[in-house]
């Protein structure tokens, strides 16, 4: 049983805290934990104006966000750790090789789709990242909630 879900990007501050909105939400009957941090975070920095934007005309409310740094005793926490894409698993094993069979793709079970970075891009980036966010958050909650 997965207790801690955590979910990797490169700053923290777009799709990282993106996915753990939503993906904290299609788990919220359930126990478990998500969180999320950057390979290279924009330290104490909050939510990306543009994707706190997305996530608020879809219905969420997002919570107060300062991105963190990966360390190495978050993923050693962690039980299940999402990364956006496949460069991502390695900037995390590089971090803990120990890690090894707990880091996979967010769109994994879309044929381990990638979600690229909409930073400092227009707001259809932000969309797009959104909607390939939101389908993998979902396929992801359906295997963790049986």
């Amino acid at each position: 049983m997965f207790k801690k879900i955590l979910i990797v990007c490169i700053g923290n501050v777009c799709r990282s805290p993106t996915a753990q909105q939503v993906l904290g939400a299609a788990l919220a009957p359930s126990a478990i934990q998500v969180s999320s941090a950057g390979l290279a975070a924009l330290r104490d920095h909050p939510l990306e104006p543009t994707a706190e934007q997305v996530l608020l005309e879809r219905g969420y409310v997002p919570s107060a966000h300062k991105a963190r740094q990966l360390s190495a005793e978050a993923v050693s926490e962690a039980d299940l750790i999402l990364v956006m894409e496949q460069h991502h698993i390695d900037g995390v094993l590089k971090l803990a090789p120990e890690a090894r069979g707990k880091v996979f793709l967010l769109g994994k079970w879309q044929h381990d789709r990638e979600i690229t970075d909409p930073y400092r891009q227009g707001k259809p980036a932000f969309v797009q990242a959104y909607v390939l966010i939101e389908q993998a958050a979902q396929a992801w909650a359906q295997r963790l909630a049986r």
